[in-house]
């Protein structure tokens, strides 16, 4: 057999591959452990007013049948417990704070640490080398709520990047330890299917966890 037939050989046999998983480093283990920490299946609950910083129903707060859900907060305190300025209460309150904070990691954001990934394979490299990466996606119509999310660290594979995204924590209409962006943005049709998620690394310094 020629050379050439060989080599072609080889390489679709390559191609025909999964492709390798991602490996999580002991920092991304140490950021799973603190995302895990902060409980968000049993706090940032959906249908009720909360604590941005703790989670917890404010007191005399009454059910609200899903209206309020609290990703943005939930989001903003894990940036904060470990040492990182996302935008956040005070500063804006918690109604329609996702979309805000969308505009402001375009704005401000590189001036406090953040850079933008291209895409969510490295938004999951990231997250699997101990970065606090976000996934923040805008609504187009500036009065229903965008959704953001922290990426965790995870050994999907590149096919399964691109067939679900990377791997998400979050609180939302449902509060997820671990599910995937594609499931977790899913009240946002636009978002994983038009690819309109972006995303924005920042370096988690040892010994910042409040």
């Amino acid at each position: 057999m020629p050379r050439y037939f060989k080599l072609l050989i080889i390489l679709i046999a390559f191609a025909a591959l999964p492709c390798r998983a991602e490996e999580i480093s002991p920092a991304g283990r140490s950021l799973a452990q603190k995302l895990d920490a902060m409980d968000v299946e049993h706090l940032w609950l959906p249908g009720t007013s909360v604590n941005w910083k703790t989670g917890e129903p404010l007191a005399g707060s009454k059910p609200s049948k899903g209206q309020h859900t609290h990703c943005s907060a939930f989001a903003a305190e894990a940036c904060r417990r470990l040492g990182i300025y996302l935008l956040r209460p005070p500063e804006h309150p918690q109604m329609l704070l996702a979309n805000a904070q969308y505009d402001w990691l375009f704005k401000s954001g590189k001036e406090q640490g953040w850079t933008q990934l291209r895409d969510g394979h490295r938004a999951q490299h990231f997250a699997n080398e101990g970065y606090l990466v976000v996934a923040v996606y805008k609504e187009s119509d500036p009065k229903r709520h965008g959704h953001i999310a922290i990426v965790r660290p995870s050994t999907k594979s590149s096919e399964q990047i691109d067939a679900e995204g990377p791997q998400v924590t979050q609180a939302g209409g449902h509060n997820a330890r671990s599910t995937s962006l594609k499931h977790g943005f899913g009240n946002h049709p636009d978002a994983f299917g038009k690819q309109k998620v972006r995303y924005f690394a920042h370096k988690v310094e040892t010994g910042t966890t409040k």
